[in-house]
């Protein structure tokens, strides 16, 4: 049962766009996204640095436009039995799943991500990465703080979110048995409170949409639970802005599904980490270039034929 997820927000490097406008019809596509939601993604995906890519509202269309480029760059998608997206990764998933169509589901990210980067600016925050330690005690230790455990990523990974005061107290005093905490590359403490403004802007976004019901095993954040319907898997990416990502029982659900391959969209890396460590001896394949396409190939043969 191949599992195929896309990345979420911090998985951007300067310049990953590059070859996949190489493919046929890619640059085409893009340059229609572009035009429709106002952000000129190849520029933002070839020669763009880093610091302008860590922008909310830049960063989060560019890695749905990079995973959906991906995934049609893979072929049918018809060959997976489960998708899930962390985070942003949400949204890609339900283009793929067919929940939305591609230009909806460009249009709802921008206004995500112009919708998050809002709320970020009201208040100085950050997220961090917590590495190791019984996931109980740095859940305590992260409330002791004030922080939020915001993604509980399995594997041995919590990742905090707060004020920036707040993150680099826990710098200054990590959880007992934990062995780092590394800040991370974004602009707000994304799934917290502090997102509240943007869940308003999206629920208002949503009743635009005519969602269909998912035509995969649609795998949700928020619990880990197979979703079915169309009307809950939006009703999910507006809440989970401001709600903890469950990467952790997301995973838990792949193992229950039997899953014996992961596939992990544009620009990929950071969730077939993960699967190595708590998916022990499920082959999995990272599509961070177009290069990557014939060993991602190779493994649906191997687990198709």
């Amino acid at each position: 049962m191949l599992v195929l997820v896309a990345p979420g927000q911090g998985a951007q490097t300067p310049g990953f766009l590059t070859p996949w406008l190489d493919l046929p019809g890619a640059a085409d596509r893009v340059a229609e996204w572009s035009d429709a939601i106002k952000l000129d993604l190849a520029r933002y995906g070839t020669t763009a640095d880093a610091e302008e890519i860590r922008d909310t509202a830049v960063a989060q269309p560019l890695l749905v436009a990079a995973g959906l480029l991906s995934a049609s760059a893979l072929g049918s998608t018809s060959v997976f039995g489960a998708v899930a997206g962390h985070s942003v990764g949400e949204i890609t998933a339900a283009a793929i799943a067919g929940v939305l169509p591609e230009e909806d589901a460009l249009s709802f990210v921008r206004t995500r991500g112009l919708g998050m980067a809002a709320a970020a600016a009201v208040t100085e925050t950050g997220m961090a990465a917590i590495l190791g330690g019984d996931p109980a005690v740095v859940v305590a230790h992260l409330e002791k703080l004030g922080l939020t455990p915001a993604n509980i990523n399995g594997a041995g990974q919590i990742v905090a979110a707060g004020t920036m005061e707040q993150i680099e107290a826990l710098q200054a005093d990590k959880p007992e048995g934990s062995m780092k905490v590394v800040p991370l590359k974004v602009a707000g403490a994304f799934h917290t409170h502090h997102m509240a403004p943007a869940v308003a802007e999206l629920e208002k976004a949503a009743e635009a949409l005519a969602p269909a019901d998912p035509a995969l095993k649609y795998v949700s954040n928020k619990d880990g639970l197979v979703v079915t319907t169309g009307a809950d898997v939006v009703a999910r990416l507006v809440g989970q802005v401001a709600n903890p990502v469950r990467w952790d029982l997301c995973m838990e659900t792949f193992a229950e599904l039997g899953v014996t391959g992961i596939i992990e969209l544009s620009p990929g890396g950071t969730l077939t980490g993960l699967a190595k460590r708590a998916l022990k001896g499920v082959p999995s394949v990272a599509l961070k270039t177009p290069d990557d396409l014939e060993k991602a190939a190779a493994l649906v043969a191997e687990l198709t034929a």
